[in-house]
């Protein structure tokens, strides 16, 4: 299959091993985190707090993580990370397991996870092209949106689920815990790595921190497809994200009368779309119209959020978590591979943490807003006007001038100034 070609590159393999089995403990604390925080407090507001504390740390260090993974090893920019997000999982399941554990320690230990992640997912996203030539960049995307969801949306939750029921909930954050440490492992294996050549690369720059942002920054206002897409991000994920992560755990908890392990095979059915999805777009390559794809793809995906909101019984929620899945997986493939293709290697650390910083700007607003939201219009129906209204945002940006004027792939000129 050419999905699996990026693997015959040993670089490649090691990353995506360790990136593996950490995304199947990330999966783990994906219900971890919302079965913990509702024994503990049983209202939206409690989990809408601690994914605030994740994400506010996280979008504060973004830029300081763009500037570092292109500036040092990305490498040990991810092996730092990992430490910093295995220690923080420890922690937590100490505290769980001992019956200590309250909302402030959650909150904290979820500010200090999200700091690691800052840094983490420029220098992953970045280290990707380092690995693979031009040519496998589609496959290794696909590859990667095709384990992420079989790790973190199929077998995590599945397991998560399983553990909490078994054990207790403290021990699934240990086991998220323990997939660091297999990360961290696969890392030090990799050992130093020697980018391969790209069209566009040029010298490493070497001035100061805020010049070397201004750089990037300068470059996303040079291309309508960069700037529009992440502010189209900001303002859908603002809409959307903070009801759906905060929510349907509630909706299938307390509205649904489900259990841990009923929350995680929704979870797992949203990965059986991503996976397909990734299945997919990995045969059929990069569509043509890729801009117009991208956004009706994730216009699509949004608009299952509503489905939640609408679903009456558990098998209804699980087609909706299909839908969303695998609609925003087969948008995010094609993203990854326009926006890699786009951005010379060296600026895109500074790139990718800039589309993290704008995308989830006002995510921890969203976070915030989600439980008083709820409160006053409903679950569903707050659940249904997310996905409504955060579609017609989506869909509205594809038609900014420009957004669709060279729908292809555009090779990186000499200069490293893409087509606007």
């Amino acid at each position: 299959m050419k999905v699996l070609e990026p693997l015959q590159l040993r670089g490649f393999r090691i990353l995506w091993a360790g990136m593996t089995i950490s995304l199947v403990g990330d999966g783990v604390t994906l219900i971890a985190i919302a079965w913990q925080v509702y024994q503990l407090s049983n209202v939206p507001t409690a989990l809408g707090i601690t994914m605030m504390a994740m994400s506010v740390p996280q979008i504060l260090l973004l830029l300081l993580g763009g500037f570092v993974s292109d500036r040092f090893e990305r490498r040990r920019v991810m092996l730092f990370a990992d430490l910093v997000r295995g220690a923080a999982l420890l922690v937590m399941g100490v505290l769980s397991i001992a019956g200590v554990l309250e909302i402030w320690h959650m909150a904290l230990v979820a500010a200090v996870y999200g700091a690691g992640t800052a840094f983490f997912g420029p220098a992953f996203d970045a280290m990707v092209p380092d690995l693979v030539p031009d040519e496998m960049l589609a496959q290794a995307n696909s590859l990667d949106q095709f384990m992420r969801p079989v790790a973190a949306r199929l077998l995590g939750p599945a397991l998560g689920g399983w553990i909490i029921g078994a054990v207790g909930v403290g021990w699934a954050f240990i086991v998220d815990a323990a997939s660091f440490a297999v990360s961290i492992a696969c890392l030090l294996r990799l050992g130093h790595v020697q980018p391969v050549a790209h069209a566009g690369d040029r010298e490493q720059a070497s001035g100061s921190i805020w010049e070397e942002i201004r750089e990037g920054f300068a470059f996303v206002r040079s291309s309508v497809r960069l700037w529009g897409t992440f502010s189209a991000a900001t303002l859908a994920y603002l809409v959307f994200l903070g009801p759906a992560e905060v929510l349907l755990p509630y909706l299938v908890k307390n509205e649904l009368g489900g259990s841990a392990g009923d929350l995680g095979t929704v979870f797992a059915m949203g990965g059986l779309g991503a996976i397909t999805a990734s299945v997919v777009m990995a045969q059929r390559g990069t569509p043509r119209r890729n801009m117009t794809f991208i956004y009706i793809a994730w216009s699509l995906s949004t608009l299952a959020v509503a489905g939640y909101g609408l679903a009456r019984f558990p098998w209804e929620v699980m087609l909706a978590s299909f839908a969303f899945n695998a609609f925003e997986t087969a948008g995010l493939i094609v993203w990854l591979t326009t926006k890699q293709s786009l951005v010379p290697t060296r600026l895109l650390g500074r790139v990718s943490s800039l589309d993290w910083l704008i995308s989830i700007g006002l995510m921890p607003l969203s976070y915030a807003l989600a439980g008083p939201v709820a409160a006053a219009l409903g679950v569903r129906n707050t659940l249904i006007g997310a996905g409504l209204l955060g579609a017609l945002i989506t869909v509205a940006f594809l038609f900014l001038p420009g957004m669709r004027a060279a729908e292809k792939l555009t090779p990186i000129a000499p200069d490293g100034v893409p087509a606007t």
